[in-house]
């Protein structure tokens, strides 16, 4: 998480794209077999939704990236508490105590790290 945000930070924001375009392609390869679903790519949403909705779009897409991650932690019987009212009560509504999107990207990067490690370890 600290990797994130400070190479997010040097690199002015380029390295927070390329790790969220890959959590979204990551994603799509494991969750979709299970639920059928497609996530939207990261690019998509940060270069053209993003100002066209005046900053809701990324939300939505947040909203249901966390929900599907999960339901697949539910899905693999992985025992994390994680999914959307984690992005809404630390990473949106955290921001008003500063330290809440940090918890928030900390718990994000630890559900997909066990998902990722699941999947290589089981495969579907």
């Amino acid at each position: 998480m600290v990797k994130f945000f400070l190479l997010s930070l040097i690199t002015f924001n380029i390295y927070g794209i390329v790790v969220m375009s890959m959590i979204s392609s990551e994603i799509n390869q494991i969750a979709s077999p299970r639920d059928g679903k497609h996530t939207m790519h990261y690019c998509l949403i940060y270069f053209i939704f993003s100002w066209l909705t005046l900053g809701i779009a990324p939300l939505v897409w947040m909203h249901r990236l966390t929900a599907r991650m999960g339901d697949e932690l539910q899905a693999r019987q992985l025992q994390y508490d994680f999914g959307a009212g984690t992005f809404w009560g630390w990473g949106f509504f955290g921001s008003l105590i500063i330290v809440g999107p940090f918890i928030f990207y900390h718990k994000f990067f630890k559900a997909m790290n066990m998902l990722a490690d699941d999947y290589n370890r089981k495969g579907r």
